[in-house]
């Protein structure tokens, strides 16, 4: 069991869980679009046994035995995702009644049972349609999301207690269009620096107008990586700010700054749109909180076998993950003080945090890790960082997007084949902790 209570993190702290639309839902016969993670796990070698989230965790029909476990637990939150082309097939035009009144059920499920709705507008499931128009490299696609931002606000913005626009801009932005790794799976550094612009440019614009139409608690969600050099050498320590330039910088600088890092503007140079110094009003938006997702920190050396991007990750001595990540809570610490002294005043919740590790319900190595970093968000708060909220990731075995199936994040156990549920020794020591 943890070490840590509840009251340890004081009055109001909100704990949850996270899931994301595509890797669990499934329920793709209601009038719901094709999104690019359809096309690209359906392509060979792109996804572990070309596995899809065409079923994934069911949770399309098993919705209300989760939101029953959210309850049982004792948590405060559920951070869910809407599905774009779920709500709207093609991205744009045509809505999908039959995807509103999903939300509809779930939403209001949320709030019979005590759960606030933290809300992500987007979680990497694109309409397939707008990624015939060019997708995230393409400006129109700041109209797009802003229009879709809309009509979740309309439908459901009065039930949401808080909501995201984006998870994960440096995966929808850099893992996908230049390492090619998530959909839509570019190798492509002018569609990348695009991408990188455009989605918070989309940010940042639907912020704005749901905000003029009254929609409160806004804020997007960051995943950082805590970087440091393999060595002290000078060429470590440059491929080192180079990646934190990448990773962590350009987007805590556009959306709490409305400013790039200079040194990224100037190693992308014409690859970014001309429209770049005029949108950054817009991109640095005011938030009403930041999220914050964490896993692991990188040890980065100089690649001379790349000279254009001159940057590795090493593997580093600790011990890891099923994900091969290292476990580093003092990262976290770090990090969150890092934004709170640098970047961001305003209330911040640490969105995602967990690990990977083999199936099993019995899983005390998860309990230690999540033991180890409440430490490690505890020394940030005594650091002076205004953190309101955590979620663990995640509340399922779910769908782990290029690693399909073999990877298990989840506090519950997933039997694939026949979606039956198994609380973990994790899910219990959330259980018992937050009944204190």
């Amino acid at each position: 069991m943890f070490t840590h209570k509840r009251a340890d993190f004081g009055d109001g702290f909100v704990f949850g869980t996270a899931t994301a639309s595509y890797q669990i839902e499934g329920g793709q016969t209601d009038g719901r679009g094709p999104s690019i993670w359809d096309s690209f796990s359906r392509t060979p070698g792109n996804v572990h046994n070309g596995e899809t989230g065409e079923i994934a965790c069911d949770h399309y029909n098993r919705w209300a035995e989760d939101l029953d476990l959210l309850r049982e637990g004792g948590f405060d939150a559920y951070r869910f995702s809407f599905a774009w082309p779920r709500l709207i097939p093609e991205g744009t035009g045509r809505v999908n009644q039959a995807g509103i009144d999903y939300y509809d059920r779930v939403i209001d499920g949320m709030l019979a049972r005590g759960l606030k709705p933290f809300a992500t507008l987007y979680h990497w499931d694109l309409p397939s349609a707008l990624q015939d128009e060019g997708g995230w490299m393409n400006r129109d696609i700041a109209d797009w999301f802003t229009d879709y931002a809309l009509l979740i606000h309309k439908h459901f913005g009065d039930r949401l207690h808080a909501v995201a626009t984006i998870n994960e801009p440096w995966c929808v932005a850099w893992l996908s269009h230049f390492w090619g790794a998530h959909a839509p799976g570019y190798r492509d550094i002018r569609a990348t620096a695009r991408a990188m612009h455009h989605v918070l440019l989309s940010h940042g614009r639907a912020v704005n107008a749901l905000r003029a139409e009254g929609q409160g608690n806004l804020g997007i969600v960051v995943n950082l990586q805590k970087a440091e050099p393999a060595t002290d050498s000078p060429e470590d320590v440059a491929a080192n700010h180079l990646f934190d330039g990448i990773f962590n910088r350009w987007y805590l600088g556009g959306v709490t700054q409305g400013e790039y890092p200079a040194d990224v503007v100037e190693w992308l140079g014409a690859n970014l749109p001309d429209s770049v110094p005029g949108d950054m009003n817009t991109v640095g938006a005011d938030l009403d909180w930041l999220g914050i997702n964490y896993y692991s920190r990188s040890l980065m050396a100089h690649d001379p076998q790349s000279p254009y991007f001159p940057v590795k990750d090493v593997p580093g001595p600790l011990e890891k993950t099923e994900m091969g990540w290292e476990i580093y809570p003092k990262g976290l610490t770090d990090l969150v003080t890092r934004v709170a002294n640098d970047y961001f005043k305003g209330p911040i919740y640490i969105t995602e945090n967990g690990m990977a590790e083999v199936r099993g319900t019995d899983d005390p190595r998860r309990i230690k890790f999540y033991d180890e970093h409440f430490a490690a968000l505890l020394k940030a708060k005594q650091n002076g960082a205004d953190i309101r909220g955590y979620f663990a990731w995640s509340l399922l075995d779910n769908y782990e997007w290029a690693e399909g199936y073999a990877k298990r994040f989840g506090i519950v156990d997933v039997d694939y084949r026949t979606q039956k549920r198994a609380p973990k020794q994790s899910f219990n020591a959330f259980k018992a902790m937050l009944s204190d």
